[in-house]
């Protein structure tokens, strides 16, 4: 199985991160990965279905997983 690329695993260390305050994410998606939120977010959903991202960091994939399911349920 391939790894994850760069990208893929800056997106998961900035999932891993704590935020304080409002924007303060945003911001950093924008300085670090260079890419707008909204772009940001659909690459992460579809990078929580990935095995191999799953294999890279369980613990946070697999938060997420949650967090995705529960707000689905909300809906």
């Amino acid at each position: 199985m391939d790894e994850l690329g760069h990208r893929e695993q800056a997106i998961l260390a900035v999932e891993r991160q704590g935020w304080v305050g409002p924007g303060a994410k945003e911001r950093a998606i924008r300085e670090r990965l260079g890419i707008a939120p909204v772009r940001y977010y659909q690459l992460l959903n579809a990078l929580l279905d990935d095995p191999r991202a799953l294999a890279h960091d369980p613990v946070t994939v697999n938060r997420l997983r949650r967090v995705r399911a529960s707000r689905r349920d909300e809906r």
